[in-house]
């Protein structure tokens, strides 16, 4: 009798070995080759899950993004959680999300250069921002009620915040231990809350968003 093979698990196995290779080897290093030799696989059995190095590496961000998604509903399934511990699993904090933020760091390295990267990163960008806004939503009952640019202005801050410290916190570990990136984390969350309920109330924080918009200006959110 043939054997069953999972394709997906397969797929997601061969994306998951391609994480620590990058992380490891950084981007440019990562080839096929040692993708496969990593996996314990043929190239062509690589081949016949994926066309390119490319494919192998967008299924990879995915299964970033997968798992993150997994562990957020994880966290929330029991007891309460604080918004700090769900925005806490984008942060370097054990072996595995220290894997993940390293990937990423060889990933943007190579986004300047490649259109379709570029592509790649900005679904990746959208996606992060639809999970951490999730999180906002859930855990501050006032966030429904500021404006949307009051809104936009806090997700893009935070999210620009936490993907400023991964590099970091990933180049320099014992300089970055889970308490100082926590503590760094928690006091932008108590920041930004403030400012954007002053801002609600006051109106102000649209008039900024429209100044960040305007040619020649960088946009607060970034990501």
């Amino acid at each position: 009798m043939p054997k069953i093979v999972d394709h997906a698990a397969r797929r997601d196995e061969i994306a998951l070995v391609a994480c620590r290779v990058v992380a490891q080897h950084g981007f440019g290093e990562a080839t096929v080759v040692k993708i496969a030799r990593e996996a314990g696989y043929t190239t062509g059995m690589i081949a016949h899950y994926f066309d390119s190095k490319q494919e192998i590496i967008l299924a990879a961000l995915r299964l970033i993004l997968k798992r993150m998604e997994e562990r957020l509903e994880a966290r929330t399934g029991g007891a309460e959680l604080g918004l700090l511990d769900l925005l806490a699993e984008s942060l370097p904090l054990d072996e595995q999300r220290a894997t993940e933020c390293a990937f990423w760091i060889g990933f943007w390295g190579q986004v300047p250069a490649d259109k379709r990267l570029k592509r790649i990163n900005a679904w990746v960008h959208r996606e992060y921002m639809r999970l951490y806004e999730r999180c906002f939503a859930s855990h501050w009952p006032e966030w429904g009620s500021w404006p949307p640019a009051v809104r936009e202005q806090v997700l893009g801050a935070i999210t620009t915040f936490i993907n400023g410290l991964t590099p970091s916190a990933v180049l320099s570990p014992a300089e970055w231990p889970a308490g100082r990136l926590l503590g760094q984390l928690a006091l932008q969350l108590t920041l930004w809350r403030a400012w954007a309920a002053e801002a609600a109330r006051t109106g102000d924080g649209a008039g900024e968003a429209r100044i960040a918009r305007r040619p020649g200006r960088t946009r607060v959110p970034a990501g």
